[in-house]
């Protein structure tokens, strides 16, 4: 019997689209063109921020609340890599565990209501369990929304800044009613039109 050949390239699913990145992260792929292997980017700025929250969330005040992001901008730059090594598949579960972790720890650590950092969780890991799917299904969300859903890095400075200026409760109300607004809509409007397939064993409507 003949060997089984692997599945070609375009068969791969490509990890880029589950990285969830915004303006900024795509800005720095693009100027270093995808020369830098993803991996080592996205750890170094998670462990950098996993440190500075362990620090104490109640630390980071005014202009310090951007060092987290800051560091894990840092995997920005290898955004545009083709994300094809081994080990690879790492980096969308490490960016978005660190944009969960980073919006918990904040949140509880800086009086924001609890139910609210929950909404707000809830609609970003409604939205990536979206993306995965869809991308899974072979049904590449508008670029549209994703630009308008922000990116992981896009949210952390949104929150950033509203802490900054002392609105944290604000700003997760305001970023959690977006994203889930945009998130119903979207998802509707994609999954209604997307036609029926018939299965092999379904008797057809006479």
């Amino acid at each position: 019997m003949p060997p089984v050949a692997p599945p070609s390239a375009p068969n791969r699913l490509d990890l880029r689209l589950l990285r969830d990145d915004g303006h900024l992260s795509d800005g720095f792929g693009r100027l270093v063109a995808g020369s830098l292997p993803p991996l080592l980017p996205a750890l170094a700025g998670a462990l950098v921020t996993l440190v500075l929250l362990l620090a104490g969330p109640g630390e980071l005040q005014g202009i310090t609340l951007f060092a987290p992001v800051a560091a894990l901008l840092l995997s920005g730059v290898a955004s545009a890599h083709p994300h094809d090594g081994r080990f690879d598949w790492m980096v969308p579960p490490v960016l978005r565990g660190t944009e969960y972790l980073y919006l918990l720890a904040l949140g509880l650590g800086s009086g924001v209501p609890g139910p609210l950092v929950f909404v707000l969780l809830t609609a970003i890991v409604l939205h990536h369990c979206d993306v995965a799917h869809r991308t899974r299904c072979g049904v590449r969300p508008p670029s549209w929304i994703t630009r308008a859903m922000l990116g992981w890095d896009g949210r952390m400075l949104l929150i950033a800044a509203g802490g900054t200026l002392g609105w944290l409760p604000f700003a997760y109300g305001l970023l959690a009613g977006y994203l889930l607004v945009l998130l119903v809509r979207e998802s509707a409007a994609t999954w209604l039109a997307t036609p029926v397939t018939r299965t092999a064993d379904e008797p057809p409507n006479d």
